[in-house]
Order: C-alpha cells, then structure tokens, then sequence
C-alpha cells in the first residue's frame, strides 16, 4: 500500500522521481525503491514525505489513494454548481443591502426636505450681531441652499438605483 499511494500522490503532484528527490533531499533511486516496494522510508523521512505530497502520515500507510479520473467530469461539475449558487447568493444578498440603502436614503432625503420646509427659513429672522448666532445661521442658510438645489437630482438618481437594483422575475 505505502509503495502505491507514495506513487500516486506523487503523481497526482505532477512531480516526477528526480523532483521529489531533491525536495526530499535524497537521490531518485531512493524515491524507485520506495516505489517499488525494495524498501521503506524511516518515520522522519516518512514525515518529509507527507509534508512534500500535503497529505497525512496516516494516509501514506493507510489504505490506496483513489487515483484521479478523467472522467470526474460530473464531480467537477458539481463543484462549480455549488460555488456559482454560493455566488449567485452573495450576488443577491448585495444587491438587496444596496437596495435598502438607496431606500432609506430616499427617505432621509424626502424627511430633510419636508422638515426644512416646515422650519420655513427661521434664521431670517434671527440676530446676526451675536458671532455664535450668526455662523450657526449662516451654515443653517448653506445648507438649505445647497440642499434644496442637489436634493432632487439625487432624490431622482437614487430612484433609478433602486429600479436598477429591484428583484428581477
């Protein structure tokens, strides 16, 4: 069995006697006898060999090591069914967080608007002779300015994002 899976695994590596050899650091007739069964590594070396292949010591001595078909076709297959569908879901689960978020956005924008329109501009009439009073109205004033004129243009883009990032059937 050893002589079998050290093979195989080796194989299933790509590595080639004289590769794994020197990995090993020990000469490629080292690596045929093993492999054909004249003789056995010792426990250190059987380590280095299970940390070359990356396998466990256990499945070295163990039982043959299944050798890789060609035909694993419908495996493989199955495999990348899988990840498309874990995809496919993470996929989802962006665009609803992202739809969500460009809702409540709208939200806010709409709460902002209607809030500031029924504050009606209060710092019209307010004191602007105390420094506090005066910078407090003048960014209240920069604010409402700015945000009156770029809220729609947002308010609309936000919509077609939503639209855009909507569950399509």
């Amino acid at each position: 069995m050893l002589k079998e899976n050290i093979k195989t695994l080796r194989e299933q590596k790509g590595l080639s006697q004289e590769e794994l050899s020197v990995k090993l650091n020990v000469v490629r007739q080292t690596i045929s006898k093993w492999e054909q069964g004249l003789s056995v590594p010792d426990s250190e070396m059987l380590i280095s060999l299970s940390e070359v292949l990356d396998t466990p010591v256990s499945t070295l001595l163990g039982e043959n090591v299944p050798l890789s078909k060609d035909d694993d076709l419908k495996v493989i297959s199955e495999k990348l069914e899988v990840i498309n569908l874990q995809l496919s879901k993470r996929n989802n689960l962006w665009r609803k967080i992202i739809h969500l978020i460009l809702i409540l956005l709208c939200v806010i924008i709409v709460i902002t608007f209607v809030g500031l329109v029924l504050l009606d501009s209060p710092y019209l009439g307010w004191d602007y002779s105390n420094p506090e009073k005066s910078f407090f109205g003048v960014t209240y004033h920069t604010f409402e300015w700015f945000f009156v004129r770029s809220a729609p243009f947002i308010f609309v883009l936000l919509v077609i994002g939503i639209f855009a990032t909507r569950k399509r059937k």
